[in-house]
Parts: structure tokens; C-alpha cells; sequence
């Protein structure tokens, strides 16, 4: 039986482990180190005699993660990532000043208003902005991992879970409105808006989106019975197809003009009652980052956004 003793492993035995568990057996990782198999089997033993828990077990011809294997693969994978980061930073610091910031972009979130939203920070002289795109709760996982230092999306996070304590910001909101080709929106106009909607095809978000329920709703006061050909997850995919005339669509208000000089749209009428809320979420932290700071005080705030 293994016992727990004071932990004394080194950064040896834990990259020892690391390769071992993604090679998936002791024969891959030594080959990869150019090493015995009994070398890497000592050092992770070594290792999980430190830790007082038995990292892997049988799997056929191979090894399989344990439960507090696999806790310990995840920091490992997070230690030896950043470690993969460390000549870069150097060499960037030593160098060029640069400011990085990682966003995380939720996939329902139009990408006009990001683009409005990160006004605040894109005039940073040596700003280096990297961009992660993805489903909401991917990027909520991210920013656990701290690979994301804000994530802007189209909803608060969810309550604290754990020992994660998140912040949401809201940076503002616009009213929806309906936008069409203009080959769509003149076959329209014999018909009051918004009836005429029950005249065209719709393009709608799908259910991940927060605006989908709000919308439903809205066809529902009005007693419509949209033909919806078509629900996407991500709202430029959506804009791309409604600019190419498959159906009239949802947009943010607040960026109707860029809207309709970017995909060649034209406004059919205003979705009274429906807004899109922007929110940035991070982690509490004790020193936030300067450009996040500027960031949530909406310094040089686009025009069209409330709070």
C-alpha cells in the first residue's frame, strides 16, 4: 500500500508522469526521453509515493489515469504549458514591450459589437490581443485554467461553483432589430411591419443564444408565425447567410450602419421590447489586469451602448 509522506518530488518526476500519461505507457514516454523504461518507472513511482495516491492503472496493454491521476495530469498539462510559454515571454519582454490579452468570445456574441466593446483597450501602442472563440461554457473552462484573462459573452456567469469565483460586468446592451437584402425588405414593404414577417423567411440564433427566448416571445405578443429556415450558433454565420438572401435576421441596433455597409443589408423595422445585454466575466483576482481595468470602466465607450 502506498503511504502518504511529505511531499519532496521535483519537477523531474512530474514531467516524468506528464509524458507518460499523454505517450499512454512507459515504453512510449522512456523512448521519447531517450531513457530506460525503469528509469521512468522509478521517478514516477518515486512521484506517487510523494503524493500518497497510485497515478495509473491497468489498461489492456497500456497504463489509464486513476482519479488523482488525472487531477494531476490537468496541473501538470497547465505547469509545463506555461513552461512551453516561458522562452517566448523572455524573449518578447527582452525585446519589445508588449501587452498581451487573451479574450474569450462567446460564439453567440455579434462579432461588430466585440469589435465595439474592445474600443477601450485596441489603441494600446504594443498590444497583443489573441482572441479564443467557442461555446460559452468552453470558455468559462479556460478561464478557470487562467488561458483567458476576460471573456466577453451575451450572459452573466452562472452561480460560484467550488472554489471559483468569478465577476460579471455588464458593459451595456442595444435593442434588436430586423435586417434583410433589399430584395427582401422592398418584397415586404406592401405589409405593416411586423406582420410582414409572416411574408418572408426568418434566420433566427439558436437556443444557446439568450436573445432566442426574448424572440420567441416577441413572435408570440405579435401572433406570429415566422417561416424559420434556418438557426445558427454563431451570429456571423447567420449574418453571412442573411446577406445572402436566404432570410431577413435578428442584429444588435447598435451596430446597424457598419451592419449594413459590411454585408449590403438593409433595416426592415425595429424588434421593440428585445435588447442584447454584453457582459465581461473574469476571475477575482488581486491585481487585475491594466487593459481588463479599462476595459470594464469603458473608457472611450462606443456610443449606443447603456449599461
Amino acid at each position: 500500500m502506498i503511504t502518504a509522506q511529505t511531499p519532496s518530488f521535483s519537477y523531474r518526476h512530474l514531467h516524468y508522469f506528464w509524458l507518460v500519461a499523454k505517450e499512454g505507457g512507459m515504453a512510449r514516454a522512456a523512448e521519447r526521453l531517450g531513457l530506460a523504461v525503469q528509469t521512468v518507472s522509478a521517478q514516477v513511482r518515486e512521484l506517487e509515493q510523494s503524493l500518497g495516491h497510485a497515478l495509473f492503472k491497468p489498461a489492456g496493454r497500456g497504463l489509464a489515469l486513476t482519479e488523482a491521476g488525472q487531477a494531476a495530469f490537468e496541473q501538470a498539462e497547465l505547469i509545463f504549458q506555461l513552461g512551453q510559454q516561458l522562452p517566448d515571454r523572455v524573449r518578447d519582454a527582452a525585446t519589445t514591450p508588449v501587452v498581451r490579452l487573451a479574450v474569450g468570445v462567446a460564439d453567440s456574441l455579434p462579432k461588430l459589437v466585440v469589435h465595439r466593446l474592445m474600443l477601450p483597450v485596441l489603441a494600446e501602442p504594443h498590444l497583443r490581443l489573441l482572441c479564443h472563440e467557442d461555446a460559452f461554457d468552453g470558455l468559462l473552462a479556460q478561464l478557470a485554467l487562467h488561458r483567458l484573462d476576460v471573456v466577453l459573452a451575451d450572459r452573466p456567469a452562472p452561480p460560484p461553483h467550488g472554489t471559483l469565483r468569478l465577476y460579471s460586468h455588464r458593459l451595456g446592451a442595444s435593442a434588436l432589430a430586423w435586417y434583410g437584402t433589399p430584395t427582401l425588405v422592398d418584397a415586404a414593404a406592401q405589409a405593416d411591419f411586423p406582420h410582414s414577417l409572416q411574408r418572408l423567411p426568418v434566420l433566427l440564433p439558436s437556443a444557446h443564444a439568450t436573445t432566442r427566448a426574448a424572440l420567441d416571445a416577441w413572435f408570440e405578443r405579435h401572433n406570429l408565425r415566422p417561416q424559420v429556415v434556418g438557426e445558427f450558433q454563431d451570429s456571423a454565420l447567420l449574418k453571412t447567410f442573411g446577406a445572402g438572401g436566404l432570410g431577413v435576421f435578428p442584429a444588435a441596433e447598435l451596430v446597424g450602419d457598419e451592419l449594413c455597409d459590411t454585408y449590403g443589408v438593409r433595416l426592415l423595422g425595429r424588434c421593440t421590447g428585445v435588447e442584447e445585454a454584453f457582459w465581461a466575466i473574469g476571475t477575482e483576482k488581486r491585481v487585475m489586469h491594466p487593459l481588463v481595468q479599462r476595459l470594464l470602466q469603458g473608457v472611450n465607450a462606443p456610443a449606443g451602448t447603456r449599461p
